[in-house]
């Protein structure tokens, strides 16, 4: 079997680095708020290129965060409108809706599943607070097209960059294009941790510092609570297992970037919808995410010859039942998106072997 992500096998080129950092972390005695994560938070800075990185307890957290300290900032307030891709994994929407914000959901770009620019600026109303890009797959989205739009309409930009860590565009990396941006380190992300984790970039000093205390009981002086905050801290074991996975983070995103170049060049059936990427953008696939008409079929067709696949994601936003309010909405390409999109496998330690196998039985498919 051709796994789809084989977590232990990434994280065993690692073992003894990582068992060294939980050992220096049980040895220190300090497990909340210590050394490895101001640590971690620095480097990850460095490495973004970013003034503030901000640890949290996961991904969904960041983004909440951004928002609930825009309001209590004073930038934002309830029943203001986020610009939301409506293909996006519901992560980015309960961030929105859990500040009492109103989520305008946006078709995508068909071709990169990205936010597309046109149908931004066509989603703007005098309610428009916030445009939140979601990097989906690993593709980054036209951060330099969204935020002159943000600049001429005087928006936020918070970036959801759960599936993009180490992505740029002239350089430029995903997490300081916006205002703010929100990172997973979900133990299958590109930069994933061996539990649940999250981190918090911007420039601005005034978020950071509202930031770091809402994410500790809305406290900066121990007892002492300027904000009704809530506990979403990195903690320090999972600090030290980033702060180990960080220096080969670029290197697996090549061997992941030379897998997805292989797939585009050499897959070659027509049935086939391979996704497409402008090549002035470094993108990080986290996903390689293919569309097809008979997609369930073509599944079982892989699953039979032994490559295992995932869907990413079978049922869009709005027509969640947590979302029930907006199920009348029509989105026709996000649902068709949702209807056909298939992720092929694309593990960073996956041989040549398996990727021919893989290209060849695609190839070799032919719809009944």
């Amino acid at each position: 079997m051709i796994n789809f992500l084989n977590l232990k096998t990434i994280n065993n080129q690692y073992e003894q680095e990582l068992k060294d950092a939980c050992a220096r972390v049980i040895d220190s005695g300090w497990y909340i708020m210590g050394q490895e994560l101001e640590s971690f938070e620095n480097e990850f800075a460095s490495y973004c290129g970013i003034k503030h990185a901000i640890g949290v307890a996961n991904g969904l957290d960041a983004l909440i965060l951004v928002i609930r300290a825009w309001k209590e900032l004073g930038k934002i307030k309830e029943g203001d409108e986020v610009i939301v891709p409506a293909n996006t994994y519901i992560a980015s929407v309960l961030a929105i809706t859990e500040n009492n914000l109103i989520p305008v959901f946006v078709e995508p770009d068909p071709i990169t599943y990205n936010l597309s620019v046109e149908n931004v600026r066509l989603a703007i109303s005098e309610k428009t607070k916030i445009i939140l890009p979601v990097h989906l797959y690993g593709l980054i989205s036209p951060m330099p097209e969204l935020m002159e739009i943000a600049k001429e309409f005087d928006l936020l930009v918070l970036e959801d960059c759960a599936q993009a860590h180490g992505a740029s565009i002239s350089g430029k990396k995903a997490g300081t294009w916006g205002d703010a941006a929100g990172f997973s380190f979900y133990p299958g992300k590109n930069l994933g941790a061996l539990g649940d984790a999250g981190a918090i970039t911007t420039n601005d000093d005034e978020l950071a510092e509202a930031i770091r205390a809402i994410r500790n009981y809305g406290s900066k002086i121990k007892y002492e609570n300027l904000y009704t905050g809530v506990n979403s801290r990195l903690d320090e074991i999972q600090a030290a297992m980033l702060r180990v996975k960080l220096n080969y983070l670029d290197a697996e995103t090549k061997r992941r970037q030379d897998i997805a170049n292989r797939y585009r060049s050499e897959i070659t059936n027509k049935i086939i919808q391979l996704p497409q990427w402008k090549d002035d953008a470094n993108h990080v696939f986290h996903l390689f995410v293919i569309q097809i008409e008979n997609r369930n079929e073509f599944q079982q067709y892989l699953s039979n010859h032994g490559i295992q696949t995932v869907i990413h994601y079978p049922i869009p936003p709005h027509k969640q039942k947590a979302y029930k309010q907006w199920e009348g909405v029509s989105l026709p390409l996000t649902e068709k998106m949702h209807e056909q999109v298939l992720s092929l496998p694309i593990d960073p330690t996956m041989n040549d072997e398996d990727v021919l196998t893989i290209i060849e039985k695609i190839n070799g498919y032919k719809y009944k």
